[in-house]
């Protein structure tokens, strides 16, 4: 095989691809393709992607903008609130600036209201997520998936068509298949990569606009991957670390690398920036179309759901899959869902798989950097 780039530099590839990205938006722009911002993984991407919009993950992942937002929105909030709502305030986030439309979703208290707070200077919709994944919840988030069409056919005066959305559907599966088959290097003992090199990769995707590109992109990397490990097994066994709570990316990227740099090997992402969010496809054999994209967002197991089996089903079969040796629970400070339940979390980790977890409360800031690394230092060599 042909080796045209070194993996690390491939690597920072997917890691400047949010900031390549800023220009591709401008680009997009430029052209009239319209520009849909999300900021969680229950919004149905396949819709705006059947009407030929592109769609991108907004800035919200590091206190740059905090101190802004914070003259306007509590100090005690969390800090993925404030970050999403100071760039959007200070314009310091081209992908809000471009956005034609801003789809927010009812996943907690203190996102909703600040989706007030941006409606008053850009186009925002909000989904009504249902608190459970009941079938009465199902019928509920359907309504709100065939809504949020309608809202998008009317907001840019266009017809969404079954076919489009089929294709949609299609494409978006594809781009799962490929980041699972990527992801799924983890399973590999030793590793064939490092967790801090994954998370770029998977970070970095949702940055990509163009959605037929990525499982090419991803596939290809995969690929390399494993071809150089058959060769050469870089890294040596450590303990085998799964990272499960809060959305991760940017600021605190830290905890991955606190791991890492304390003896361990970050094999797996349960949470929104990992499995989480990928790990079911949509149906395509359901004829029902909005029923099939309504059951597979719905299913995503996040801590504001009431029950949340889902959650620890993923983590039931990620931690017998990967061979984890220990979970690592990140929480934002003042995130009350995930707060509250690390201990259903830790419960199952401990009394049901029978190894250790700690749960990590941060931020976005870097004063806690030596915190981390002496509290990792310390499971890490218990372990």
């Amino acid at each position: 095989m042909k080796i045209r780039k070194e993996l690390p530099e491939i690597f920072e590839d997917f890691a400047e691809a949010r900031r390549n990205s800023f220009i591709a938006a401008k680009k997009l722009k430029d052209e009239n393709i319209p520009l849909v911002g999300v900021f969680c993984t229950y919004m149905p991407q396949e819709l705006p992607l059947a009407m030929g919009a592109s769609v991108v993950s907004l800035c919200s992942m590091s206190d740059e903008t905090i101190a802004e937002a914070e003259k306007e929105l509590p100090r005690n909030l969390c800090p993925l609130i404030k970050s999403s709502y100071g760039f959007a305030k200070t314009d310091k986030c081209p992908f809000f600036y471009f956005s034609d439309l801003v789809v927010g979703e009812t996943t907690c208290d203190g996102k909703k209201k600040m989706y007030e707070y941006l409606s008053e200077f850009k186009p925002v919709h909000v989904m009504e997520l249902p608190n459970s994944q009941s079938e009465e919840g199902l019928k509920l988030w359907k309504k709100e998936v065939i809504k949020f069409k309608e809202v998008l056919e009317k907001q840019f005066e266009t017809t969404i068509s079954d076919e489009n959305i089929k294709k949609a559907i299609k494409l978006k599966n594809e781009e799962r298949k490929a980041l699972k088959a990527f992801y799924g290097l983890g399973k590999l003992d030793p590793p064939a990569i490092l967790g801090q090199d994954m998370f770029k990769v998977l970070y970095g995707t949702t940055f990509k606009f163009d959605k037929a590109e990525v499982p090419k992109e991803i596939y290809a990397l995969s690929e390399k991957i494993k071809g150089e490990y058959e060769l050469e097994k870089k890294y040596e066994k450590k303990p085998r670390i799964l990272i499960t709570g809060c959305p991760i990316g940017g600021a605190t990227e830290k905890v991955i690398k606190a791991i890492e740099d304390n003896g361990a090997h970050v094999v797996a992402f349960e949470n929104c920036t990992g499995a989480k969010a990928i790990d079911e496809l949509v149906d395509e054999n359901n004829p029902d179309i909005y029923d099939a994209i309504a059951r597979k967002y719905l299913n995503i197991g996040c801590s504001c759901m009431t029950p949340n089996p889902n959650r620890t089903d993923l983590l039931n079969r990620m931690i017998d899959e990967y061979k984890v040796d220990a979970v690592v629970d990140v929480v934002l400070q003042a995130c009350h869902t995930y707060s509250v339940e690390t201990l259903q979390i830790k419960r199952f980790v401990n009394n049901t798989k029978k190894i250790p977890y700690i749960s990590i409360e941060t931020d976005y800031s870097t004063a806690d950097i030596g915190q981390l690394n002496t509290r990792m230092a310390a499971f890490i060599e218990m372990l």
